[in-house]
């Protein structure tokens, strides 16, 4: 059997031939968003209120060809940003894409996700997504993540499932049969692949379950490399995700795509059943949906926690209207009524809730151009300026369309 270092030579090799991901240099910022690379998002999705800090460090661990680390500048203006990535090769096209972006700001190094602990300084948010499922570790990977998070820091991970990529697995060993002595060569197991997808009867379940969920992205070589003959790759169930996670020491929050672990969505034609689900625990609960739609759990892509985090309750009207609003960073199409949320789900405001995120808009907007000690406008505040249910208040702020704040009392001067 290989050892660790055999194998992350072999890793680095992949990705030299072929950086990953293929996503084309730009000569200016990346267009629209993923809200999880947002810190005032990703805090409020994890605590339902908006960050104190916004000046904070982040950590994109297994960085590949800087994709993810060009967003991270982007989107978090007052932050730190470093990645660190095995691949020499990749390195090279993360550190030219985002000099070419504008994303100045990026740090590079060129570090196996075991080393993390030879970075100065600890992180506020660590971005692992792709990484932890090809180390010949997961476990002290995300280990030597932890100790690098800071106390109430996020960490945001992503590693694949065994269930929704059965047919992949089918493949990769398909090839790596084929392939014989010249497993290694990956020009040659793509060439392999591809022959091998052109050639068996259209109704292979193989074929059918390529085209139906892969091959737009896998018209590029790079990715269908990355898919088919990856030499490392570990598949998770709930059970060994949650093996890994408890592994890490850290806190699990939640998973970033929260709609497709809701049990309703599957039984919602029985309440018998949806009755029976109630007495299952969260893990067990989670378990039972992937079994039962194993085709739409290709991954996991989850939040952990260095610590506590402060939850907010704005259940009380009177915490509510005291709360400092904000407008979500993440929306496209704002200004206007119509408009795509921060999962880009399509949304259509009232004329009541756009002229009240309008408000909070132009709240925020006065504060940051504002040269003097001018307080925070509260919702109470806005509510004369834009009029609103305090239900629906709750609404935006359950759809993430805005994002609040605590009104911490100010400070007696001394």
């Amino acid at each position: 059997m290989p050892d660790s270092q055999s194998i992350s030579a072999a890793v680095a090799e992949l990705y030299n031939t072929y950086p990953f991901p293929p996503e084309p240099l730009l000569d200016e910022p990346p267009p629209g968003y993923n809200w999880r690379w947002n810190w005032l998002t990703a805090y409020n999705f994890c605590t339902g209120q908006k960050p104190e800090r916004e000046a904070i460090r982040i950590l994109d661990a297994g960085c590949g060809t800087g994709v993810g680390t060009e967003y991270l500048v982007h989107l978090n203006p007052q932050a730190a940003v470093v990645g660190i990535d095995l691949s020499p090769g990749t390195l090279a096209v993360a550190k030219e894409r985002c000099q070419r972006s504008g994303a100045n700001r990026a740090e590079f190094h060129n570090l196996s996700l075991y080393d993390a602990d030879q970075l100065p300084g600890m992180f506020d948010l660590i971005n692992c997504v792709g990484v932890l499922h090809h180390l010949p570790d997961p476990a002290r990977g995300i280990q030597a993540l932890a100790t690098k998070l800071a106390p109430g820091g996020l960490l945001h991970g992503f590693v694949y499932a065994e269930l929704g990529r059965q047919e992949i697995q089918l493949m990769q060993a398909a090839i790596a049969l084929l392939q014989g002595d010249r497993k290694g060569d990956y020009r040659d197991g793509v060439s392999v692949g591809r022959q091998l997808f052109a050639t068996l009867p259209e109704n292979n379940r193989l074929v059918r379950r390529e085209r139906e969920r892969w091959s737009m992205e896998n018209q590029r070589d790079e990715c269908f490399a990355d898919m088919y003959v990856h030499p490392q790759e570990v598949d998770y169930t709930i059970d060994t995700l949650f093996d890994l996670i408890d592994a890490s020491g850290l806190r699990f929050l939640g998973f970033s795509n929260p709609r497709l672990w809701q049990i309703e969505r599957l039984l919602e034609k029985n309440p018998e059943l949806l009755e029976r689900t109630q007495h299952l625990s969260d893990r067990q609960r989670y378990r039972l949906i992937e079994l039962l739609d194993p085709e739409s759990v290709t991954h996991y892509e989850f939040f952990l926690a260095h610590g506590d985090l402060p939850l907010a309750d704005w259940s009380s009207d009177e915490v509510l209207l005291t709360a400092i609003p904000d407008r979500s960073p993440c929306m496209d199409g704002w200004e206007s009524r119509t408009l795509f949320n921060y999962d880009y789900q399509l949304v259509n405001l009232s004329e009541e809730e756009f002229r009240f995120i309008q408000a909070c808009d132009t709240n925020h907007a006065q504060l940051a151009q504002s040269t003097t000690s001018r307080k925070p406008r509260s919702v109470q505040e806005l509510l004369q300026e834009a009029p609103l249910p305090l239900k629906q208040v709750r609404e935006l702020q359950a759809q993430q369309l805005i994002l609040l704040s605590p009104n911490k009392p100010e400070s007696p001067e001394g």
